[in-house]
């Protein structure tokens, strides 16, 4: 039987499915952890990403496989030496010690329409561009050692193909290239989604005396090849199928695969951070960078909005009320409408773009339940998530469904508060795993070299379970009385 893997290496874990790609079934998963990160220092070692990577493939049991693909979070910086060394710890999409970097090549550039003119986005701290900054102004003698500057996923990929082994030079004869994808490349803050290419004006404002076209990615396209696993690359960790390694993409542009996504659909992605996106035929262009303008692994474009609280505000008022989810969904949706108010910017917040602010909770008395508690976080994620959706549609045409996906989908409060508040069809998308799922469409796809879409309709993907908003969850001011909170 052939067999195709998608990987999700996310700020957590890396997550691996084995599918059948003409049915679509798994037929094998594994993971394994990432060390934990907090902002605002939110830094790993590349390294533990292909170590948690071997492991979770070991967890599989190591099968034969055709292709395989990485989908990896966003905006993070890789930067190596010569030798495939890392001259830093990578800094994540959540690490927000470049916010005054960001500001400063705004100013520099002049301004957020010239930006958004240039990349289709404003960047904040979460983007690359801002930490290369960072690195180059306050970690010199590292900056100085840098010979290539790629995202997580990339990273992955080349340590697959053999373009990147540390301890080895980067230059020697043979090597296969170190790549990107244009999904992944247009979250950096250096490429651009409507001109398919990399604005080196921008990366001159960093170092103008740096050779960029040798720092930086190949950017491929959808359903081109990155390479070949070799058993080379990681000894007994494959076998001698030498798998075809897709471009790979970023992990909301995987989820978009992996989601089945159709015209007008919305997916509000609620992990460690939120999402909402959209597939969009034309490029998008938001000055107020709240919309970020990205392209999607098709050839389309993903105009996005990311909160950086999600599911952890939950989890975080969970593990204070100590119950676990079930009975914290319960007592969310215990409590009548129109209590207190969560803002929910606990570790800083990247839209609206407030690296520095904290959570705010309003509208508490001395009689507050442990109910209303509850009922305040999960209000607060979802009002949140909402202002990005009203984002989306001010950039574009929106009128299907909204999918709900990722750990806190599962929130029962959550998906009926979202679904008391919003004007569209709420579905819960079947997809335990959308990122790994997304990932493993385009390893089928670039194997038979067919559009996505055709391994998507093959699959089934799109599929869900409609959500009906219950009369508690109902709270017609609470929208109302959070943007106050937001405004203040």
């Amino acid at each position: 039987m052939t067999l195709i893997a998608g990987v999700d290496s996310s700020t957590q874990a890396t997550k691996i499915e084995v599918r059948d790609p003409d049915t679509g079934d798994v037929v094998g998963s594994g993971s394994s952890p990432h060390p934990a990160v907090t902002a605002p220092c939110s830094e790993q070692e590349p390294a533990t990403w292909w170590s948690a990577f071997l492991a979770a493939w070991a967890t599989v049991g190591s099968p034969d496989i055709a292709a395989i693909s990485i989908g990896g979070q966003q905006h993070g910086m890789v930067a190596v030496d010569e030798l495939g060394n890392a001259v830093h710890p990578a800094k994540l999409w959540n690490d927000t010690e470049s916010a005054a970097d960001s500001s400063a090549l705004i100013g520099q550039l002049g301004g957020p329409d010239r930006f958004v003119e240039a990349v289709g986005s404003v960047p904040v701290a979460a983007f690359t561009i801002t930490k290369l900054a960072w690195l180059q102004r306050t970690r010199p003698d590292a900056w100085q050692r840098v010979a290539r500057v790629m995202l997580p996923h990339d990273y992955l990929t080349a340590r697959l193909t053999g373009a990147l082994t540390p301890g080895h030079p980067l230059s020697q004869a043979g090597l296969p290239p170190i790549t990107t994808d244009r999904g992944d490349a247009s979250g950096t803050g250096y490429w651009s989604p409507a001109g398919g290419e990399y604005r080196w004006d921008l990366l001159e404002m960093i170092d103008a005396g740096r050779d960029w076209k040798q720092t930086v990615p190949t950017v491929l396209g959808p359903l081109e090849a990155a390479g070949t696993w070799t058993s080379k690359t990681t000894g007994n960790a494959t076998t001698s199928t030498d798998p075809i390694v897709g471009p790979g993409t970023g992990d909301n542009m995987a989820g978009a695969l992996g989601l089945g996504l159709g015209p007008g659909d919305t997916v509000i992605s609620i992990g460690t951070s939120g999402t909402a996106y959209a597939v969009s035929n034309t490029p998008t262009a938001d000055a107020t960078g709240a919309v970020a303008g990205f392209a999607d692994a098709t050839g389309r474009f993903l105009p996005l909005v990311c909160t950086s609280n999600a599911s952890k505000v939950l989890d975080a008022v969970r593990r204070l009320l100590d119950v676990e989810h079930a009975e914290f969904d319960r007592l969310a949706l215990a409590a009548e409408p129109g209590g207190p108010v969560l803002l929910p910017y606990l570790d800083g917040e990247r839209t609206p773009n407030r690296p520095d602010a904290t959570g705010l909770l309003a509208g508490i008395r001395s009689d507050i339940t442990r109910e209303q508690f509850a009922r305040a976080a999960v209000d607060g994620v979802a009002c949140g998530l909402l202002d990005g959706v009203d984002a989306l549609r001010s950039m574009t045409e929106l009128g299907g469904r909204v999918l709900l996906t990722g750990g806190g989908a599962r929130s029962a409060a959550l998906q009926q508060v979202i679904a008391g508040l919003i004007d569209s069809p709420v579905i819960v998308s079947a997809a335990d795993e959308a990122v790994a799922t997304g990932a493993a469409v385009q390893a089928a796809a670039v194997l038979e070299q067919v559009d996505v879409a055709v391994i998507q309709d093959r699959w089934n993907l799109g599929a869900g379970i409609p959500v009906e908003a219950s009369t508690v969850a109902a709270d017609a001011s609470l929208r109302e009385r959070y943007a106050a909170l937001r405004d203040t």
